[in-house]
C-alpha cells in the first residue's frame, strides 16, 4: 500500500511524454513513474548498509566535533560568538 507522497517539478515536454507513455500502456502516470524509478534504482543500487553509511558519516564529521572549555555561564546562548573567537584565534581575523 502506498502511503508516502513525493513531488517534483518537470518540464512541460517531460510531463507530456509521461502522459503519452501512460496512455499508450493504458496505465496511470504514477505507474510509469514507479517503473522508471524502480528501474533506475536497480541499475544504480549502492551496496552500503545504513549502518555502514552512518559509520562513514560519523567518521567524516568526527574531526570537527569538539567542546568549548571553561566555566562560562549562559554558554549555550553565547556559542556563536565563542566559536567565532576560537576560529579567529586559530585562523586569524
Amino acid at each position: 500500500m502506498k502511503t508516502e507522497v513525493y513531488s517534483w517539478r518537470v518540464s512541460r515536454g517531460l510531463k507530456s511524454d509521461l502522459e503519452r507513455a501512460a496512455r499508450a500502456r493504458k496505465v496511470r502516470v504514477s505507474i510509469v513513474l514507479d517503473m522508471a524509478v524502480r528501474e533506475w534504482l536497480a541499475k544504480n543500487a549502492v551496496d552500503v548498509s545504513d549502518d555502514e553509511e552512518q559509520k562513514r558519516l560519523h567518521a567524516a564529521v568526527a574531526p570537527f566535533i569538539g567542546i568549548l572549555k571553561g566555566n562560562i555561564p549562559r554558554r549555550s546562548e553565547m556559542v556563536r560568538g565563542l566559536v567565532r573567537k576560537r576560529l579567529a584565534r586559530k585562523y586569524g581575523p
